[in-house]
């Protein structure tokens, strides 16, 4: 039995624009190498038209196979700080 493992990372930018699509490019600057944008909700103060948004960067460049000959094996072998993504037998 298999398991693809990924590293369990996230960082946060917060940025602030006149609309969506600054916004996104604003964010987009902000994404470090090997990170995708996981989230990012916008708010509007009242009184305002200025944009704020806080995004969550989550890696996705870090997996690895493991292997054991069954399921709470291969979770005993899941290292704090990682996810079990999928299983093949």
């Amino acid at each position: 039995m298999h398991g693809m493992i990924r590293l369990v990372e996230t960082q946060e930018a917060t940025v602030k624009g006149g609309g969506l699509p600054e916004i996104q490019e604003l964010l987009e600057a902000e994404r470090p190498e090997g990170f995708d944008l996981a989230v990012a909700p916008v708010a509007m103060k009242s009184g305002s038209t200025e944009l704020t948004a806080t995004g969550t960067f989550a890696r996705r460049d870090q997996t690895r196979m493991i292997e054991a000959e069954t399921m709470d094996g291969l979770r005993t072998l899941v290292p704090d700080g990682w996810q079990l993504l999928y299983v093949v037998k």
